[in-house]
């Protein structure tokens, strides 16, 4: 291994950028045949990387990026059609062999044509699909094998040092519908282990307990599924983690003593940026703050259980936000913006550190975007981490940028642009004529149309990585994009491609 290259990029690889929910499905993509057709699609197209963003189960905003738990799947990736193959809901048809036939004629879709005649909302697809996975719960205690027992208590076993406390978690939450704040004192201050230890569950609440496991036994067989029949074909997976969690989210509840948080679990102070690329007045996240005095005195316990988590499910893994790692923006959560915020130092080097000795590889490439500093460099470097190179961001200045090609190094991820970003027809479309005369100068006036001179200068470039969102695979304009940055528009994280 070189400052050069990382380990795991152990050759020039070509991936593509998609969340699951964005494949061809009912309301949103799962991890079921539209899945496994993308991964076939990637190896026929020679691409060897499939990057996702967070795969945990979200608010009602539908942002991967603020979730109710930082180790959990998110149970609407959960593909029906492969549970009616294991027999666990009962509208399968008799001949299984149907099901392996085409992914548009399982009894599982033909039930979907007939139950909503294509007219479900977001939120009626949504009860139906809580509706099929508690059959499936039924289904499974009827019908599934011993060994397929032992395996669902062998998963809840391994991943005790999360799951439990998530399902209590869900269990209350369900049951006050409000934000763990605002419950009774006596369940709000609950303190981590409190799952198995403290709270007698009524029957009801027990069947909600006992769903969330069962839940969280099927997101991730599926997905371990899905990555073996990917890795059997040389396709990594590339995961996102983000750097903080959602203040209403179990990792906090369970967790309080390892957020900035006063007595009664309130804020005293949030996350952030300050003014950027993608808004003049910052981005205030309101994200709760690590304390990060006491993860540093238990061995940053939470993060080694964190990174855990993701390294069961992903091959390799972007951290967002790196630089946070470094020093982080702190906001007062009195602020309703994030321009009074400041600079804050974190143990980024111990951490990381702590993380080597633990995992001994780490698989971490660094979204080292935003204001980066000599010492947020310093410290990706010390660990060999790839940063990443945006072609969106390489044409807002001269030829000092640091995005364009002839910066890049071989120990690096370059993208024509994010989840966050336009798509790359959207963002050149955008531009004055002047920049975009200027942009076809330095690209030597190609003959195609955008996005494939990006896409052409991103496979060209020396890193070992690159990555293209598939709006741009596609060559989609602005109407496709994931998510605006700042924005709580209901277009954010819905979009879906079709085949």
């Amino acid at each position: 291994m070189t400052k050069q290259q990382s380990y795991f990029l152990d050759r020039r690889r070509a991936g593509v950028l998609l969340h699951p929910t964005s494949i061809p499905g009912q309301q949103a993509g799962n991890l079921g045949p539209n899945a496994f057709r993308f991964i076939d699609f990637l190896v026929d197209a020679n691409i060897s990387v499939w990057q996702t963003l967070p795969l945990s189960p979200t608010h009602a905003d539908g942002s991967p990026y603020n979730c109710l738990s930082a180790h959990a799947g998110n149970p609407l990736l959960i593909s029906l059609e492969l549970l009616e193959e294991r027999g666990w809901l009962g509208i399968r048809q008799d001949n299984h062999q149907n099901f392996h036939q085409s992914a548009h004629q399982s009894a599982h879709q033909n039930y979907l044509q007939n139950h909503f005649q294509n007219k479900a909302s977001v939120g009626e697809y949504h009860e139906f699909h809580k509706e099929c996975l508690k059959k499936a719960r039924i289904g499974f205690l009827e019908n599934a094998s011993s060994a397929e027992k032992d395996d669902f208590d062998n998963f809840i076993s391994q991943h005790s040092y999360w799951i439990n406390d998530y399902a209590l978690f869900q269990t209350l939450r369900t049951q006050f519908e409000t934000h763990w704040i605002e419950w009774p004192s006596q369940w709000r201050d609950l303190r981590k282990g409190a799952g198995t230890t403290e709270y007698k569950l009524s029957k009801q609440n027990e069947d909600v307990y006992q769903q969330v496991l069962f839940d969280q036994y099927i997101v991730f067989s599926q997905w371990h599924a899905l990555r073996q029949y990917a890795n059997d074909q040389d396709v990594l997976l590339f995961g996102d983690v983000p750097i903080f969690v959602a203040y209403d989210s179990a990792d906090v509840w369970a967790n309080r003593d390892q957020f900035l948080l006063d007595e009664a679990g309130n804020p005293n102070v949030v996350a952030g940026v300050p003014p950027d690329y993608f808004s003049e007045t910052g981005q205030r996240w309101g994200n709760p703050l690590f304390n990060w005095k006491v993860m540093q005195e238990d061995g940053f316990r939470w993060w080694i259980d964190r990174m855990r988590t993701q390294l069961e499910l992903f091959d390799l893994v972007r951290v967002d936000h790196f630089r946070g790692f470094e020093s982080y923006w702190e906001i007062a959560a009195d602020c309703e913006t994030a321009i009074e915020g400041h600079w804050v130092k974190a143990p980024g080097d111990e951490l990381f550190q702590t993380l080597k000795k633990a995992y001994h590889s780490l698989p971490v490439i660094a979204e080292d975007l935003g204001l980066i500093t000599p010492e947020v460099i310093a410290l990706r470097e010390k660990y060999d981490f790839p940063g990443m190179k945006i072609l969106q961001f390489a044409f807002d200045s001269d030829s000092e940028n640091l995005y364009l090609p002839h910066h890049h190094e071989p120990n690096c991820v370059v993208y024509t642009g994010t989840h966050d970003n336009d798509t790359t027809v959207g963002w050149f479309t955008s531009l004055a004529p002047d920049k975009q005369d200027h942009i076809m100068a330095y690209l030597d006036y190609p003959k195609e149309a955008m996005p494939w001179p990006l896409v052409q200068m991103a496979f060209n470039s020396v890193a070992e990585l690159a990555i293209i969102p598939m709006q741009d695979v596609l060559a989609l304009d602005s109407q496709h994009r994931m998510n605006t940055p700042g924005t709580m528009s209901d277009k954010n994280w819905h979009w879906q491609f079709s085949w």
